[in-house]
Formats: C-alpha cells, structure tokens, sequence
C-alpha cells in the first residue's frame, strides 16, 4: 500500500467483537468490491462472514460459492443487513435505485431501532443533493452515520482491487470505512471533508473529463481512418504521447471493435451520469461542452444499438460507453460498429 492512500490515521483498537459487514449490489463493479472486501478480512482473526444481498439472488450465491461460506453468505433481505451489519455498503446502478434502498433500510431501522454504532456507506455514481437526503435520513437514526464512497475505475479495476475511492462524510466514519476499503477494494482514498455532496461532486467531475477525453478520442481515430492513416495508427500514436490508462483501455475498444457492455461500463451508465453532469453544470453555470456532445453521440450510438436489436442484427445485448464512437463514425459516412466495413487504409508506396 503506497504511504498516502490513506489520509487518515488507523482506527482505534478494535472491540472485542469483529465488525459485521454487509454489501447490497452485485453488479458489475459491486461485485468484484463484495468478493475483495470479503477476502481481504480472511486474514484478520475472528472476522464473520461479509453479508450479500442483491435482488436477483442467484448473484449473492454464486459470489458465496466462488469465495466460501466462511468468508460471505447471502442475506434473507434489506432488512438483515440494517439490523445485523455494523457497516453496510451498496452499490447500485442509479438514483432511483438507492433512493428506494435506502428507504428499506429506514424502514428496517424505524421498526428494530440501532442500539451501537452503524456506518452506511454508498459507492454509487448519484446526483451530489442525492447524497444530501441519503445523508439527512440515515442521520435521523441514533447511532447511525452516512458516507459517500463513490469509486473510479472500470470493473478490470474492481477485479484487481485498484479502484480510487473519494470520500465525504463523518471524520470517523470515514476512516473506518478506509481501512476496510485499502487495500483490497481500492489502492487509495480521496478525502472531501464533511459535505456529504463533496464526493458524488468529483465522482461527476471525474466521468465528466473521462467523457470528454473518449470523445476526443473517438473523434480522432475516426479522422485517422477516413484520412487513410489508419486507426490503428493513431492509437499508437496516443500510447507514445498520452498514455493515460483510460486512454489507452477505450481506445483498445474503439479500434478492435470491442463494445461489449458486460464487461465494461453500459452506455445506459454513461447516459445517465452525462445527464447528472450537464444538470450539475446547469445549476453552476460552468458549461462543458465536451459532454454535451459525448452526450448526444452515446445516445446516438444507444438509438442505432436499440434498432439493431429491433432488427435482429446486434452483436452485443449491452454495449460499452466507448461506442459512442458510433457517432463519430456515422457522421463520418462510416459504419457505427464494424470498422471492417469503413474505409480501408492503402499503405502509400
């Protein structure tokens, strides 16, 4: 672990009895986050099985299956993991969705009230004033506190537990959760102060630039195949002078053609955040540009996607982000996700 990737002192002593964590959400990133934080506690003594819950089950149980039921189990519902669990994490596809968690958990807590200390904690990309009311009604339970953990990496850095994690919230509950989170889920903290909004904030920020990079991205690998130098080329031109990591991991993408939204991050992902970004730089007058058209180019690729599906002709049930390529491509006179079909590069003599 690098020496700044907590920037809080360790915890005080545990207490004599281990703390009982839960994770609601095993989607494409939850997932890998659960297994981690589950497998990373089998090397501390008298640990308890991490608590899974996610609404299609079978997702809970084959996490269950893959690690041991010495290391997780699944939960019966919601509500065991707010009564049973000191520390409870979620990660959840959107809004709505943790809106509604969150009133389950509330609900749990109105009817079997706290008696120790309980941390919430969301890793979900959310509207910051989301985080606010999450924050007012976890608050209005004794003993109970809310942090917002919302993580960068795409699920390749879930998998490998390299995920950068921002934080705001509760001093102390945040340096609880820190040292439950790195190493193992993440490889370092970002730390946002005490406004709840502060994190959800710089998780917007953050999509925001990588956004409009892939769209730049994509613009300029377009320009390289219709000019005649080739994709390909181009690409290797970025890895020489900006080999920045999401730069490189998209780009591979965007050239081979690899729009597999089930093992990347789902354009509906995309959608949704460049509609909490553009909304958020509404409300503080500051435009960004890049993702008003990054917008417009994933919702044009989504469009061709869903009439494929109409048609029976997709090749991919979910696509990835970096198609909004597709836009680019189409505006080009290109074929949206078959560069084999576009132009050809003729090697000059």
């Amino acid at each position: 672990m690098q020496s700044d990737a907590v920037p809080f002192s360790r915890p005080t002593t545990p207490g004599p009895h281990p703390l009982k964590i839960g994770w609601y959400g095993l989607g494409a990133m939850g997932y890998f986050m659960a297994r981690n934080i589950a497998t990373s506690r089998q090397s501390q003594s008298n640990t308890t099985p991490v608590l899974l819950y996610n609404r299609t089950l079978s997702k809970a149980q084959k996490l269950v299956d893959q690690v041991g039921s010495s290391v997780a189990e699944v939960a019966s519902s919601p509500a065991q993991l707010a009564t049973e669990c000191d520390v409870i994490f979620t990660n959840l596809a959107n809004d709505a969705a943790v809106q509604s968690v969150y009133n389950e958990f509330a609900n749990a807590l109105s009817e079997t009230p706290p008696t120790k200390a309980k941390i919430f904690v969301d890793t979900s990309t959310i509207y910051p004033a989301l985080a606010g009311d999450i924050d007012k009604l976890i608050s209005n339970f004794g003993h109970c506190s809310f942090v917002a953990a919302p993580v960068f990496g795409p699920p390749m850095g879930a998998d490998a537990g390299k995920l950068v994690i921002a934080m705001s919230g509760n001093y102390r509950s945040k340096k609880e959760v820190a040292y439950l989170t790195v190493p193992g889920v993440g490889r370092k903290v970002i730390d946002l102060g005490g406004n709840i909004e502060k994190a959800p904030t710089l998780k917007l920020i953050g999509n925001g630039m990588i956004m409009g990079a892939n769209e730049l991205l994509a613009e300029t690998l377009t320009l390289g195949e219709k000019s005649g130098i080739g994709a390909q080329t181009v690409y290797g031109l970025v890895k020489d002078i900006m080999p920045a990591p999401s730069l490189i991991a998209y780009g591979e993408r965007m050239v081979n053609d690899r729009f597999d939204g089930s093992d990347g991050f789902a354009i509906d992902g995309g959608i949704k955040d460049s509609v909490h970004i553009r909304r958020l730089t509404a409300e503080l007058n500051c435009p960004m540009p890049a993702v008003d058209i990054a917008h417009q180019r994933m919702i044009t690729a989504r469009s061709i996607h869903q009439e494929q599906k109409l048609a029976g002709t997709h090749k991919w049930d979910i696509i990835d982000w970096s198609a909004l390529i597709a836009g680019s491509r189409v505006a080009a006179g290109m074929d949206p996700f078959d560069s084999n079909k576009s132009t050809h590069v003729i090697q000059d003599d």
